[in-house]
């Protein structure tokens, strides 16, 4: 398998372990009576900040995954993975340290952190979408 389809695996997983993470809390909640099994929002307004930020981080997934997937996929089918081979895995850590920043903190250094490791995947992106472009 490809880099970049590692990558994109990678990514899929990663945002995964996140879901089933956020569930098994969810379903602790729900066993030992503490919460209502109706009673979740998306955000998980109400419980605790770890579980809101455990909540956004697995948003933040949701929300790249057509983006950063879509160049991969793209590449891949147009026999170009050449282009976003080098950088894929670049891509996929610079995702898990933001999930992991959210997850940790929201203090003004640790968003910033975030924010850096957000921006490293939008300069691959556009990266990825000039080259692809191009060729």
């Amino acid at each position: 398998m490809s880099p970049t389809l590692l990558a994109l695996l990678g990514f899929l997983s990663w945002t995964l372990v996140l879901l089933v993470l956020m569930e098994a809390i969810r379903s602790k909640l729900v066993l030992t009576k503490e919460v209502q099994a109706n009673s979740f929002s998306p955000d998980n307004a109400g419980l605790s900040p770890f579980m809101q930020r455990l909540a956004r981080a697995h948003a933040n997934c949701l929300e790249g995954l057509p983006l950063f997937g879509g160049f991969m996929i793209l590449a891949v089918v147009a026999g170009k993975a050449n282009i976003t081979d080098p950088l894929a895995y670049a891509l996929l850590a610079a995702r898990i340290v933001q999930s992991t920043i959210h997850l940790v903190s929201t203090s003004p250094f640790a968003v910033t952190a975030r924010f850096a490791a957000f921006a490293v995947q939008l300069g691959i992106a556009v990266f990825w979408a000039v080259k692809l472009h191009g060729t």
